[in-house]
């Protein structure tokens, strides 16, 4: 934490001490406020509150006009980090202000923070969320044998244990009758796992976004398990160390305004945002296309959505079973104030709009609606249900980066090219996995498994 230099004295020792415990610093005269940001670069979901709201400058800008109101100067410090654990850790010990994390690494956080005394932290927006669980998957190798989950019993899973994606594995493995112990799990970094797994040295892949997909995207394996699969909320969100939160709320609420700006801009801009963030983070801009582009996997807004609410306080009891959360207060954890001290409010999620081109019809089923993005092009193509955007990939008319199309039961949006195909009488229907396809066909007698290939020559 920052310090104050003061004249000498006992009331220049008091003073240092003041400004120590506020987190200000002396520069040039006036008081400079240090604030500690942790962030998870390459999480798309948590982007409106770390890697777009950084390289779009948000946030100091809205210092900048708080500092004209009280007189301080604000210097901003943004820390990078592959998954939340280590930002609780370092929110612990006084040394970060504010971080983003995913609904797990958030539920320990308070736990920790609350067993330790004290003020706690506090969770104060939300970032990004999937009401079906889609922004953890799992991954394996594109030659693998595995075609469900019951499939990787006895085998190595790379997991990061404590994440969002963890327990979205460790639920749906229960699900599929194979407990925990019956894998090999492996402890292991997102970026370690995806490189893991393309050496074959693990079985699969369980990660949040935007791993899964950059695995496939980049042709190193195939989705194994859509996490839509398991049908309960997950989340990203900020939480605040209240020390921190109680000595600057005027900070926190410029930080919510920021992040409100970033979700209105990401909303209104997907491609651009995309592009912004692929720059600043080195994934392919596709992926990141994937998750924030309109009807993308996450749905970024900031609201303390009471939905999202609940599928926490039903994690508790889980995350307690499994022994990584002692004990948590939610009403105490969870703090709507100062969201609603920002005086903001969640704009229209992106949505693809526009007259299908090649079939010449209004796009206006966001669970049939897809998108074209051709190289070159400022603007994406829509597609008004997936027969449109099989015959429109069939037309050409460009180099095609990438064709999304929602998956025929979940929603969970998906690379055309990756997805299982099916033909039921005139309609395509694709889906994100193997195990939807077979779920489909063996409730439709009638339809029958295509491949994208085979798809497109239907169309």
């Amino acid at each position: 934490m920052s310090r104050t230099t003061r004249k000498s004295g006992v009331l220049a020792l008091a003073s240092a001490l003041v400004a120590a415990a506020a987190g200000c610093s002396s520069g040039g005269g006036q008081d400079t406020v240090e604030v500690v940001v942790g962030y998870q670069s390459k999480t798309i979901n948590t982007v409106t509150a770390g890697t777009l709201l950084r390289s779009r400058g948000f946030f100091e800008q809205q210092l900048a006009e708080l500092g004209k109101q009280d007189g301080h100067r604000y210097k901003v410090v943004w820390q990078d980090y592959d998954a939340g654990a280590p930002i609780t850790a370092q929110m612990l010990a006084d040394k970060i202000d504010i971080g983003s994390m995913g609904d797990y690494p958030l539920l320990i956080n308070g736990s920790r923070a609350q067993a330790a005394g004290g003020p706690g932290t506090r969770l104060v927006s939300v970032t990004g969320y999937n009401l079906l669980g889609a922004l953890n998957s799992v991954v394996v190798p594109k030659d693998s044998p595995a075609r469900t989950l019951a499939d990787l019993k006895g085998k190595k899973v790379s997991s990061s244990v404590g994440s969002a994606s963890d327990g979205t594995l460790v639920q749906a493995l229960a699900r599929a009758g194979v407990a925990e112990a019956d894998i090999q799990k492996q402890n292991q970094q997102p970026a370690v796992g995806a490189s893991a797994l393309k050496a074959h040295s693990v079985d699969a892949l369980a990660q949040f976004v935007a791993w899964p997909a950059a695995v496939v995207f980049a042709g190193d394996g195939r989705l194994l398990y859509d996490g839509a699969a398991l049908g309960r909320p997950t989340l990203h969100g900020v939480v605040v160390r209240q020390k921190f939160g109680t000595a600057h709320p005027g900070v926190v609420r410029a930080f919510l305004r920021a992040q409100d700006t970033a979700t209105r801009d990401l909303n209104q801009h997907p491609l651009a945002a995309a592009r912004a963030v692929a720059e600043a983070t080195g994934l392919p801009p596709e992926v990141v296309y994937l998750y924030n582009g309109p009807n993308g996997v996450a749905t970024f807004a900031t609201a303390l959505d009471p939905r999202l609410l609940a599928a926490l306080r039903a994690d508790v009891p889980f995350l307690a079973s499994v022994g990584v959360l002692k004990a948590l207060d939610p009403d105490r954890f969870v703090d709507p104030s100062y969201l609603r001290d920002a005086g903001v409010s969640d704009g229209e999620p992106a949505r693809i709009t526009g007259t299908d081109p090649v079939c010449g019809r209004p796009v206006t089923d966001p669970a049939l609606a897809g998108e074209l993005w051709y190289e070159g092009e400022d603007a994406t193509r829509p597609a008004a249900d997936p027969t449109c955007l099989l015959r429109a990939v069939k037309a050409g008319g460009g180099k095609l980066r990438a064709a999304y199309v929602p998956d025929a039961a979940t929603g969970t949006r998906w690379f055309a090219d990756q997805d299982w195909w099916v033909r039921d009488g005139d309609a395509f229907k694709p889906f994100t996995t193997e195990d939807g396809a077979r779920a489909y066909l063996a409730a439709h007698p009638s339809a029958a498994a295509l491949t994208y290939r085979q798809a497109l020559d239907a169309s």
